[in-house]
């Protein structure tokens, strides 16, 4: 029996895969944890991508003022 040890990495995913995910978890019930969102968030923030788009969500100031 093989177990699922995947655990989410947010510097393995492209910078556009980082964007789906939290753009879909806005918008669907996505089956992502509050951990990965702000993860997921962060290392956009980090790359400095898409931080137009975070900022029109919200979830750039969520990200400043829990760092």
């Amino acid at each position: 029996m093989m177990m699922n040890t995947t655990q989410f990495n947010p510097r393995e995913l492209s910078s556009r895969k980082l964007w789906q995910l939290v753009n879909t978890a806005h918008q669907q019930a996505l089956e992502v944890s509050e951990q990965e969102l702000r993860q997921a968030v962060a290392e956009l923030a980090a790359r400095r991508h898409y931080l137009a788009e975070l900022q029109q969500l919200g979830e750039l100031e969520e990200h400043k003022a829990g760092a």
